[in-house]
């Protein structure tokens, strides 16, 4: 075998996340196979690799791919179904009702696969996933060529998927060892949540994250309503429940993460949990502002996610990254709160290091994976740019990602899919919507 082609990418500037707050002008990331070779300054890159393949991306700010630190993919068949709700009401009357009927192989993979779409364009290389059959959201996934960390989902109740939790957690961990060798594909246990997981349940969890070393992926501490069931049913808060049954480590990811006391923060700090914050859904579904800047004072390892596409409605992790910065200052009073750089670590580094995954991805450091995003700056309406680690936070979206890269490959080029076709995707909403309305 010969030596690898290398590949070029020079950038107006490159912003490697790691480490902080640097931002390098007129720079080059140089592709090697499936990994980043080098860093270089683009004069020297270019006399270093005269004969590599060159991607000129003048007026571009480079960064790492965005990770989506949590998300139910399948659910963008579900965009705007039962709006304008509370959860509980959304989830009983609307949710669960249309998933009990409909979830099936083909409705994750072809959900999975629209989600996949909407994800690259918006500059996601990587997503942590619960949903029914992951098998189906894996495939999904590799034909998009997207990293993804799929969801072991367990709850009580029947589904089309499975009959009890014995039966989630055998037919999830059944599907992780069959694809336990696709690179760009990893598992997380997924619980679903205190109120549809039993104690007996969540002891069998925690011996399968310590024996097998996955991260427990599961909502908490979303809704007062929630924390008041828990009192009720169990005389302790959801978190305390948790630290009893041996759920809380440096393997739990804690999404939403809402409504915490000083105590409940300072429990997640000393266990090294990680917080998957989701602040358009918990706006939407008026579950609350999560204490962000108490959260990281104290120490606790946020990463941004976009909830599933039915409870956002987007799957677009520049506007988290946005709003997270700006629901930190209002909560705050602090203008300095969550600045734009913590904003765009949160939602690259932190988030791989959430998943186990900061070793191969997250930021731009040579030996990692070549998973990329780059990001206009050049046009009318971001123009002029002055700084633009806070253009990228602050001005641009999603409709301004020209170019991403997963595994060294280009997967969207000049704002184009590269290996998924648009119109068929849209044929294949258009019939799971005609399935929903009946």
């Amino acid at each position: 075998m010969g030596p690898l082609q290398e590949t070029v990418v020079e950038a107006g500037w490159v912003i490697p996340v790691d480490p902080a707050e640097v931002i390098l002008r007129d720079h080059a990331v140089i592709i090697a196979g499936d990994r980043i070779r080098a860093i270089l300054p683009s004069r020297q890159a270019r006399e270093r690799y005269p004969d590599a393949h060159r991607v000129n991306l003048a007026g571009h700010v480079l960064i790492p791919g965005l990770i989506n630190l949590h998300t139910h993919a399948a659910m963008a068949l579900m965009r705007g179904l039962g709006d304008d709700l509370g959860l509980m009401e959304w989830l009983n009357h609307h949710i669960w009702p249309a998933e009990m009927r409909l979830a099936s192989p083909e409705f994750v993979h072809d959900g999975t696969l629209l989600a996949c779409a909407e994800m690259l364009r918006g500059g996601v290389t990587c997503f942590n996933d619960m949903y029914f059959f992951p098998e189906a959201a894996a495939r999904a996934a590799l034909a998009a060529g997207m990293r993804a960390a799929l969801g072991i989902i367990v709850v009580e109740f029947r589904s089309p998927y499975a009959t009890d939790a014995p039966d989630y957690l055998s037919k999830g961990l059944g599907a992780r060892d069959a694809l336990k060798h696709e690179p760009l594909l990893s598992f997380c246990l997924a619980p679903h949540a205190p109120f549809t997981v039993s104690d007996a349940t969540f002891e069998r969890v925690a011996v399968y994250a310590d024996e097998l070393d996955l991260p427990v992926h599961i909502h908490v501490h979303e809704t007062s309503e929630e924390i008041r069931e828990s009192v009720a049913t169990h005389n302790v808060r959801p978190l305390r429940r948790l630290q009893r049954l041996g759920l809380l480590g440096p393997n739990l990811i804690a999404v939403h993460a809402v409504h915490l006391t000083h105590d409940e923060i300072a429990l997640l700090a000393e266990h090294a949990c990680h917080v998957a914050h989701c602040p358009s859904s918990n706006l939407k579904l008026a579950s609350g502002i999560a204490p962000v800047t108490a959260l990281q004072e104290a120490g606790v390892n946020l990463g941004l996610g976009t909830d599933g596409a039915a409870s956002n409605n987007r799957l677009d992790v520049l506007t988290e990254m946005r709003l997270a910065a700006l629901l930190a200052k209002g909560a705050s009073g602090k203008a300095t709160a969550l600045p734009a750089h913590a904003a765009l670590r949160m939602a690259t580094l932190n988030a791989a290091r959430a998943l186990g995954l900061d070793n191969a991805v997250g930021s731009l450091t040579p030996g990692k994976f070549a998973d990329m995003t780059a990001v206009d700056l050049s046009s009318l309406e971001l123009s002029p740019c002055y700084d633009p680690l806070s253009h990228l936070v602050y001005v641009a979206g999603r409709e301004h990602v020209s170019h991403v890269w997963v595994n060294g490959e280009l997967l969207v080029e000049s704002g184009q899919l590269q290996r998924l076709d648009a119109h068929q995707l849209t044929a294949k909403a258009a019939y799971w919507q005609e399935k929903i309305r009946g």
